[in-house]
């Protein structure tokens, strides 16, 4: 989720306790291959062993189409101090499809397995190296070439997001395929889109058969989402996954933002923005079209407090 989920975002999550692992925004791989020090400006918690100060580990994601850029950019993380890097074949931005990444390699399937394997070789065996799919650009069918491509690769695992690149994040979501795919290949399958509810959840669960998920959007858009499906799937969420009001919450994500970027006031200002107009779009939260004309995290703060004490 990238311009969301930074490095203080992650170390708010971690502190809720609900999630095994968190993954970096994409880290860009283009013109050329990525220096170490790229990975510990954009990914600080490489200092830390690569967890956030409140203990969740963290995955570095890179992004890009160029087998040995990757390769040497992958290698330049772990010596950084990545634990494990997850490559990203999903991202549906115009942007970075017209630049050779993300989505747009789910049009070439033998690339998908050259960059995987050009990674993975790259790397210590003990580091392990995951990948993040649609199931195609436009056919839902692409994912049963392209997912055994990724593990023909080396992938020791799969996330995949059950749309097309063409949806975008527009309905509907095809967790049938997930099934398939999950019966199909010989590692683990991470299911994610459109978890939304605890329903969602147990639909997706029963649908899929995965016993992996990736929440982003709900866990965010939902106050209390993640500590039911943790809970759920027997891991043991903190007292500070217990949801007791936005304030609560965006103060706590403005302590974090002021611990990694002091001094930025309209950078906070903009992420608690994005942060609620994902729970406007994806949950409950019905003030967004108030809120977002704050000009201060003063000013946000205070018009949230008259509504929310619970939502």
């Amino acid at each position: 989720m990238d311009g969301i989920t930074d490095a203080p975002m992650r170390a708010l999550v971690g502190e809720w306790g609900c999630f095994s692992y968190s993954v970096t925004e994409f880290v860009r791989v283009s013109g050329e291959a990525l220096p170490a020090k790229v990975f510990r400006r954009e990914v600080p918690e490489v200092a830390t062993d690569c967890k956030t100060v409140t203990g969740l580990p963290v995955q570095v994601q890179i992004l890009g189409g160029h087998p040995e850029r990757m390769a040497l950019s992958a290698l330049a993380a772990v010596r950084a101090g990545a634990k494990s890097i997850d490559i990203n074949f999903g991202c549906p931005s115009p942007t970075v499809n017209g630049n050779d990444g993300g989505a747009s390699l789910l049009r070439t399937p033998c690339r998908i397995r050259e960059v995987v394997r050009a990674v993975r070789d790259a790397l210590p065996p003990e580091i392990p190296v995951s990948a993040k799919l649609r199931l195609g650009w436009e056919s839902i069918d692409d994912i049963f070439e392209n997912a055994p491509m990724a593990v023909e690769g080396g992938a020791a695992w799969l996330t995949l997001h059950a749309r097309t690149r063409t949806q975008r994040y527009e309905p509907p979501v095809f967790w049938p395929h997930l099934r398939r795919v999950n019966e199909l290949i010989g590692v683990p399958v991470v299911a994610n889109g459109d978890i939304f509810s605890f329903d969602d959840f147990q639909k997706c669960r029963e649908t899929t058969g995965c016993e992996h998920f990736m929440v982003g959007r709900g866990a965010l858009a939902v106050p209390g989402l993640a500590r039911q499906i943790s809970v759920n799937l027997g891991l043991e969420p903190t007292a500070g996954s217990e949801f007791e009001s936005w304030n609560t919450w965006l103060s706590r994500l403005i302590y974090w933002c002021d611990q990694f970027h002091p001094g930025t006031e309209r950078r906070t200002l903009a992420r608690l923005k994005q942060w609620l107009n994902i729970a406007y779009r994806h949950g409950s939260l019905d003030v967004f079209q108030r809120v977002k004309r704050a000009e201060t995290v003063k000013e946000l703060m205070a018009w949230l407090e008259p509504d929310f004490v619970n939502n």
